[in-house]
């Protein structure tokens, strides 16, 4: 058995979330693996947060308050990482909470597989809606992502309070210009997700059960289903996408290594099979070398999955 080295620091991100933050807070105190620090940054509330905060944790050595104007979640995301001094960094949205047994979940994985970077969970929906979600109904080591997320921005990610980065990944992804901030004041868990793929994080998702996330209509995301915000979305992903890519000098030559980086997946998902024979065929140069090589990735995603063991289920 691993011995239980991997320590976290949980970075709990608030704007005008009064009524929340408590709740989210205290699951994080409240967890069987105790994480190191729990740092708290407060974006500039308005909501009277800052005023809650200092009363009911200022006295509290447990928790590091920190008050910044406002500057937008990637800002409070910079904030919060470059006070931890941890092996990961879990990441935690004001209005959402955890079971007490999410560290401890996330932990145990991290301590198996040192070669992890990046870990993803499921939710929990609750609030004005009730529902399970998740990437897959099973855990799902993705290894390397960056061909697919370079060509086709496909997310291997969660929302905020499902992610868990080692810290040194989290730095990298939110090394992000000044220019960036504006644009990503919300939904800056995109920095996170499509950051570390980019950068040649190996990412793994681990259903849980424990990630409760609250609907109550003020979500950065929620209701954006308008053809406009879909654009939009879409259009902001595959630039952040492009401007990590520029960093590391990647362009489409990264299609040759299509193969290589689908060997880096343990039992990967009929999904993810057909994705990466998709990409073969984006691949410049013959038609029928490109069908070669897909037919090649087909044949070994089906004799895995003939070959892979009982799937694990979600919790229920």
């Amino acid at each position: 058995m691993a011995t239980a080295t991997t320590s976290f620091t949980v970075v709990v991100t608030c704007y005008n979330y009064r009524d929340f933050v408590a709740e989210a807070v205290d699951s994080a105190l409240a967890q069987t693996r105790v994480p190191a620090q729990v740092i708290v940054v407060d974006d500039g509330s308005t909501d009277g947060s800052t005023q809650l905060l200092s009363e009911r944790y200022g006295n509290d050595a447990r928790v590091e308050l920190v008050f910044r104007k406002n500057g937008g979640q990637l800002a409070a995301f910079q904030t919060g990482v470059s006070h931890a001094n941890t092996d990961a960094v879990a990441f935690l949205d004001a209005d959402d909470r955890w079971s007490p047994d999410h560290l401890e979940k996330i932990g145990e994985l991290l301590d198996r597989r040192r070669d992890v970077d990046f870990v993803f969970t499921d939710l929990r929906h609750f609030g004005n809606e009730e529902r399970h979600v998740g990437y897959a109904d099973r855990e799902m080591d993705f290894g390397y992502t960056v061909v697919s997320v370079f060509m086709l921005a496909h997310w291997y990610g969660a929302p905020t309070s499902a992610l868990v980065m080692r810290t040194q990944w989290a730095r990298r992804a939110l090394d992000l210009p000044p220019d960036q901030l504006e644009t990503w004041r919300i939904c800056a868990d995109m920095c996170l997700v499509h950051g570390a793929s980019i950068l040649g994080a190996r990412k793994y998702f681990l259903p849980t059960g424990s990630v409760h996330y609250r609907i109550h209509g003020n979500n950065g995301w929620f209701g954006q289903t308008d053809a406009k915000a879909q654009f939009l979305n879409r259009y902001r992903a595959r630039t952040l996408v492009r401007s990590y890519a520029a960093r590391v000098g990647l362009t489409d030559w990264c299609l040759e290594d299509v193969k290589y980086e689908f060997r880096t997946k343990t039992n990967p998902s009929w999904r993810e099979v057909k994705r990466y024979a998709k990409l073969s065929m984006m691949r410049p140069g013959g038609y029928f070398k490109n069908l070669e090589r897909a037919l090649s990735i087909l044949h070994k995603g089906w004799r895995g999955r003939r070959n892979a063991p009982v799937e694990a289920r979600v919790p229920p």
